[in-house]
Order: structure tokens, then sequence, then C-alpha cells
């Protein structure tokens, strides 16, 4: 019989957050305590629910540790999936690494402050942006794969830094999840530059908010594996839900009313780098462990097409100069690429496009090829046995690893185990400490370099490891 868990759940009113609130009140087998801002107590999401007695509702902040601590005290499970997303984190940097950051650490501590840490498992959820821009030919990605960090994407880094927090934090059921792009009819209603961030010709493997939902509620189940904890692992919709950039743009103009979505913008208002998203290698290893899996594209986009009401289909349809005018005014507005352009931003410029002059070498509609990259799954190099178990793992691997990625582990001996710190030194020549399975099974390297993109082009002439990632075409 499925034990009777209480769960703390961050973050109940985002997307993500809100459809795993509904999946576990549907089951009716867990009590909820949601931590939920003062000014979000009358949310739609939470006032469905009013009166439940499954459901309790914390009023609190994830920067406060008390809030937290009042959300974790009898706790059994903890699903934090609270905190700033973009591009709300794109403008308010310093809240974002306060809520990010420091709500991961207050919701570690507030674990480790418990007498049954042990028991208490917690899910953390990351992000794709952390691995950043995985143009073609290496548009295919997993974890342990290198972090890299685009520029300007502060929200990035603090997930990064967050997860670094859950994983080195001793407790021993934790799970760190990088979330994909959630694919949800509220898509829509996002009208903001960032859209223009993201390169027609990139990929990425979307999932569901429905998917994300289920995943998140069966991992409260007792049925989840206990090989899954301590780990890392991308959250994917598998190959029904991969796209390229340009086709998932085409179907949601479509949705709309604009059947080809090139008679509203050009080509040159997108990036040609520095976003973030990739198709995966190995997101059926989450499925495998924990089946979440309902949804494909096709079944999204039906659902999509049937939030617009007709009528805005026709009006779009009638008024493709109109909608073209809006489309265009949101690349010249503060964050989009043309305002950059108009502005002579240099710094966003170089980044996104390389120069200007690249920027103005791109073509129009008429030799713009809408490319469609590799389907077959390619893998990096991570520089070390992958095929032995972590706590297998001998000395002789992490100096292995520590020589690929341009450096050296500096520890004599292998720590007690591969979640304890042992001691390396980067390509660029940094001292830091580190767990063998962060670092060669999270993808991650030197704090210093890792969240500075300014080293990323020293680094990656000493550290193959990190070579492999460091290609900027788009």
């Amino acid at each position: 019989m499925q034990s009777r868990k209480t769960v703390f759940l961050t973050g109940a009113t985002g997307n993500m957050g809100a459809a795993t609130l509904r999946e576990l009140m549907r089951r009716g087998h867990f009590r909820v305590r949601a931590l939920v801002l003062p000014g979000e107590l009358d949310h739609p999401v939470l006032r469905r629910y009013a009166g439940d007695p499954n459901l309790e509702t914390v009023v609190g902040d994830l920067r406060e540790p008390g809030d937290v601590m009042r959300g974790v005290v009898g706790a059994d499970q903890v699903l934090h999936l609270g905190g700033m997303v973009s591009p709300l984190a794109d403008h308010h940097p310093e809240l974002t690494m306060a809520v990010n950051v420091g709500g991961a650490h207050n919701v570690v501590e507030a674990i480790k402050a418990q007498p049954n840490r042990d028991q208490i498992r917690l899910v953390y959820i990351g992000t794709v942006a952390q691995t950043g821009h995985r143009g073609v030919p290496i548009h295919w990605g997993r974890t342990g794969d290198p972090i890299k960090i685009s520029r300007f994407d502060r929200y990035a880094v603090s997930k990064t830094c967050a997860e670094a927090i859950v994983a080195e934090s001793g407790l021993r059921h934790w799970v760190s999840l990088r979330q994909t792009g959630i694919a949800h009819p509220g898509m829509l209603k996002i009208f903001d530059p960032i859209i223009f961030h993201a390169t027609l010709n990139a990929v990425l493997e979307w999932v569901t908010v429905e998917d994300s939902g289920r995943l998140a509620a069966n991992l409260c189940e007792d049925s989840v594996p206990q090989t899954l904890w301590r780990g890392f692992y991308n959250i994917g919709g598998g190959a029904p839900m991969r796209v390229v950039n340009h086709e998932l743009a085409a179907s949601m103009y479509a949705a709309t009313g604009i059947d080809d979505f090139r008679t509203v913008m050009e080509p040159n208002w997108f990036a040609t780098r520095n976003f973030h998203g990739q198709w995966y290698s190995d997101s059926d290893e989450l499925q495998a462990l924990v089946p979440f899996r309902q949804d494909t594209m096709d079944d999204f986009l039906t659902r999509l097409r049937a939030a617009v009401p007709w009528w805005q289909r026709v009006g779009a349809r009638l008024a493709k100069g109109q909608v073209r005018k809006r489309v265009e005014g949101l690349a010249r507005a503060p964050g989009g690429p043309l305002y950059w352009l108009e502005h002579d931003d240099r710094a966003h410029i170089e980044a996104y496009f390389g120069s200007r002059e690249q920027w103005a070498a791109l073509p129009g509609w008429d030799r713009f090829e809408l490319a469609q990259p590799e389907r077959t799954p390619s893998r990096l190099a991570h520089g070390f046995d992958e095929a032995r178990a972590p706590q297998d793992w001998r000395i002789e691997d992490l100096r292995q690893a520590g020589e690929f990625r341009g450096g050296v582990c500096l520890s004599e001996a292998m720590p007690m185990d591969a979640f304890a710190p042992a001691r390396w030194r980067c390509a660029l020549g940094h001292g830091f400490d580190m767990s063998p399975n962060l670092h060669l099974r999270g993808g991650h390297w030197c704090p210093q370099c890792m969240l500075d993109p300014e080293c990323y082009a020293a680094a990656a002439a000493r550290n193959p490891f990190f070579a492999q990632v460091a290609l900027e075409a788009g």
C-alpha cells in the first residue's frame, strides 16, 4: 500500500508547480504543504483546493530560512520547484541570485537540521540553460557534458550555483533534474524580446507541462528506485518532442492564424548564438527510472490550437501587416537584437552575433536555409571510464578526468566516496574542492572559470573537455 506522505512543494503557482500540485491532489494519498508568497494566496491554482484538508499553505519566502524551515519540518519529501525564471530573471539578476541560490541553501539547511535528514527526499529542478548554446554539430547533449553558461545569463549562473549546493550537501537522497523548455498554452502570451535570443536553426527537446507535473508527482511515490538518488538527469519528452526552433515557430504562428511565420518577421531579427538548447541522448534514462511521458508535440499543438479563439486566428490572418509591425516592435524593444544594433550595444551584438559585420551578412528568407540537423544521437567525450560506476571509481579515474580537463587531481587518494570532496586544479591554475560526482557526472568544473564566460576562450585552449563545446557558430 502507498504510504501517505507529506510533500513540501515550492513554486506551486508556477507552470510546473501548478501542474504538480494538480497531480498530487488528484492522487489523494499525499498531504501537500505549499510555500506561497503573501501576494499569491488568492491565486486560482490555490483557490481550486480551498478547504481541502490535503493542502496546507505556508505563507513565506524562499529567501527566509524560517519560512523554509516551517515547510520542511515533518515533510517526507521536498519538491523544490520554485524560483525566478527567465525572462523575469534577466531583468532582476540580484533578486534571481537571492531567490534561486539562497532558496536552495535554505532548503538544504532545513533538511539537514531534521532528525530524519537521511530519509527526506529532495527533488531539485535545474535547467537546460546550464549547458548553454549547443549549435550544430554539437546539438546532442547529456548530463556530464561541460557546464557552459551563455553571456548575460544570470539565471543559468544561479541555477548552476544552486545545483552545486544540493549536490555537495551531504544529503543521502537528492536528485537534480535539469528542466528543458516546458510546452504549455501560456506560451502564446509570452511577448518578450527573449524570443529572438533563440536561434532559428538550433534545437530543443521539449516536455509538456502535464508530463512535467506527472514526473514530479511520480517522484513522490514509493516505487522510485534507489538508484535515482544523488544523480543528475535531463528532463525531456524524448524523440516526439525534439524539434528545430524554426519548426516550433512555424507551428505556433500557424495556431494563431499566421500560415507562414516568415511573413511577419525576418531571419536577422534572431540571434545566431549565445542562447541554450539541445536534444538529449540520455533523456530516456529518467523515463526508464520514473516513467512519466504521455504526450507528443502533436498532442501539445492540438491543445494549443484549441486554446486560440477562432476570431483571433481570423483576425491575425487578415491583419498580417499589423502582426508584423507588432513583432518588429518587440525586436526593437530593450533586450531585442534590433535594439542592440540601433544603440550600438557591442557587448550584446558580439555575444549573440559575433560582430555587426556578421549580422549584416545574414541572408534574407530567399537565401536563408531552414536547417534539419542530424537526428542520430552523438556523444561528447567525458575523459574517463564511464562504464565504471561511481562507487567503483579509483584515484586513477580522477587523475585521468583531471588531465582531460586540462588540469590535475591534487588528491593523493580517492575520497571516502564519490560524493566527498577531492582537490583539483583547473587549466587556468585555480584550486578548488569538488566531489567527483559533481565534477564528472554533473559536468561542473572550476567554480571560478565555469561561472565566467570571459574565461571560456582561455579555458578551451587548455581544456580538451571544455573545448568540445566552445564552438559558437550558429
